[in-house]
């Protein structure tokens, strides 16, 4: 299961670093490359975003892969086949990420049962709520997959109870309002931080604004995972795929 991996790998690092990379940008075959790339690095988990023409929670960077990937002629079938190969190659745990339509496409008790079958520990879904999605997530419990939940800085204590209620694996904890990608003050949010630790026992990942080391230092000690996904996109759009071993160590501080 994926909290026991998580747990398993924090006993020897003060934080774990996840990442995200769409799948298809710039290319499939890049999406490999750099998904090795990262994983050589130290990287601990990764997010395989599934592209959607509306990527409502993400920010400009991630909106135009997602575009482009699309564009270029990505399709669920092989970002399954890529997914696959890096969950089979690659020896950290793997979720997708991807908005409702998928599943809702497939089926909940389908979908549910090819994350088991690619090999993936779960999914992100961050377009359904609790109340509207309980057959996709009983039908992940069945096939041994976590369904991962956000909590938000204006979720209350009460909402926080029973998304943690419902929840298995991580609980992903959003680092303000608004998309990925923007700028984020991480010394405000040691209230909001305290909160989410209170409501849950599951490990805890935060995301949306994390971009150098620096960031993930303010973390240490406040949750488990630090997650980068908009600043990884941005150093592959500016200095090739090449870059991502260099960057992903950086932010390790290797």
């Amino acid at each position: 299961m994926l909290e026991a991996e998580i747990r398993r790998r924090r006993k020897d690092k003060d934080i774990l670093l996840m990442t995200h990379i769409v799948l298809g940008y710039p290319s499939f075959e890049a999406s490999i490359e750099i998904a090795r790339a990262m994983v050589d690095a130290g990287v601990d988990l990764m997010e395989l975003q599934i592209p959607f023409s509306e990527p409502m929670a993400d920010g400009p960077v991630i909106l135009r892969a997602n575009q482009e990937s699309l564009t270029a002629g990505s399709t669920v079938a092989r970002c399954y086949e890529v997914a696959q190969q890096l969950a089979s190659e690659l020896p950290i745990p793997f979720l997708f990420m991807s908005y409702y339509n998928v599943p809702f496409t497939r089926g909940a008790a389908r979908f549910a049962r090819e994350v088991r079958e690619l090999g993936l520990k779960g999914a992100i879904i961050p377009d359904v709520p609790i109340e509207e999605g309980q057959e996709l997530f009983e039908a992940m419990r069945r096939e041994g997959v976590d369904p991962v939940f956000l909590f938000s800085p204006n979720t209350s204590e009460a909402r926080m109870a029973a998304i943690a209620a419902e929840a298995s694996g991580l609980i992903y904890c959003v680092a303000r309002k608004g998309v990925t990608g923007a700028a984020t003050e991480f010394a405000a949010l040691d209230a909001y931080l305290a909160r989410c630790r209170a409501a849950t026992s599951l490990p805890l990942a935060l995301g949306f604004g994390v971009k150098n080391r620096a960031d993930i230092e303010q973390l240490i000690g406040k949750v488990d995972i630090a997650v980068v996904g908009s600043e990884t996109i941005r150093v592959v759009d500016e200095h090739g795929v090449a870059a991502v071993g260099p960057f992903i160590r950086g932010l390790l501080g290797a």
